[in-house]
């Protein structure tokens, strides 16, 4: 295609078309409901758990004080998707601004990344309070976690910030059509009428030097504490110490295990079908932060008897 007739459908296309679920449009309104209903519980969980923590003195240690920052990073999360995911399935709203999008996919991406780096955290508390136990006042104080939470921010803002800079500069023609009900960068640069391996390798380095580093020293920190465990010699300490590491193997877990599906879908899957990908999406985005609070508040004694007394008084 020509450089100007380039331009000029480029000039033409200046939002994107979000979808719902394709097959099902004439039920979106029904789909509304749960859908409204996983919002709800995701963002009163999530701010009961940081309310807790923050009101309960008992409860200002590093275990909670790294569940408070997982419990915001899928606040935000929830908050992100929230408006356009609504607003498909509530009122057809499909219509999104090239930078309104390219904002919620910065802000979905730098959330994802954090929580994957607050799971490491979470990990490394687990492995010095089991592995390290006389050393863990001195080893996790405020400061040091103040500047792991500065820490994972950062390198999450750090990385992800060139990939919204680097997609305003494509020109997009042809269909607008994006396959789900918000913006992911591996969709968006798809729709580009432009050379993408720059981003396409860029992507890529992101998500091995995030997900890939982090989910990978969890693993060593498990095995560390594995090793620990069995060498304690009464069946009951091994079964606590097992115990307390649970709802974080949990939400590592409903973590990782759809993220790494849908990227793996988005970059080599191109046969799986179109509603794979897109229930996948939802998976990803809506499940860790509806399930989370609730795999807390079950498995932490601590946080059930908190939740329960402020519910129940």
């Amino acid at each position: 295609m020509p450089l100007r007739s380039l331009e000029n459908s480029s000039s033409t296309s200046s939002t994107f078309l979000l979808s719902g679920i394709p097959g099902l449009e004439h039920v979106h309104i029904w789909i509304s409901i749960p859908l409204c209903f996983i919002y709800t519980v995701s963002i009163l969980g999530n701010c009961t758990i940081i309310f807790i923590i923050k009101t309960e003195p008992s409860l200002h240690e590093p275990m909670y004080l790294f569940l408070s920052m997982l419990a915001l990073t899928d606040l935000g999360l929830s908050l992100c998707t929230l408006p356009t995911v609504l607003g498909i399935f509530w009122a057809g709203a499909r219509d999104i601004g090239h930078d309104a999008c390219f904002a919620q996919l910065f802000f979905i991406h730098c959330l994802s990344f954090l929580e994957s780096s607050v799971l490491l955290s979470m990990a490394f508390d687990r492995f010095v309070a089991i592995c390290r136990p006389l050393h863990y006042a001195s080893i996790l104080t405020n400061t040091v976690i103040g500047r792991i939470g500065l820490a994972a921010l950062g390198r999450s803002v750090a990385l992800i910030v060139p990939l919204p800079l680097m997609l305003r500069r494509f020109p997009y023609c042809g269909s607008p059509l994006l396959s789900h009900s918000y913006c992911l960068h591996q969709e968006v640069m798809k729709l580009a009428c432009a050379d993408i391996r720059a981003n396409s390798v860029y992507g890529m380095f992101v998500i091995v030097s995030t997900v890939g580093i982090d989910s990978l020293l969890i693993l060593f920190s498990y095995a560390l504490i594995l090793r620990t465990v069995l060498s304690i010699t009464s069946r009951a300490e091994r079964l606590k110490a097992l115990n307390t590491c649970v709802s974080h193997i949990c939400a590592v877990l409903l973590f990782y295990t759809p993220m790494i599906g849908l990227s793996i879908i988005h970059r080599f899957g191109k046969q799986a079908p179109h509603l794979v990908q897109v229930i996948l999406g939802f998976v990803y985005l809506l499940f860790p932060p509806l399930m989370n609070p609730i795999v807390y508040s079950v498995k932490t004694k601590q946080i059930r008897d908190r939740v329960t007394q402020t519910f129940c008084s």
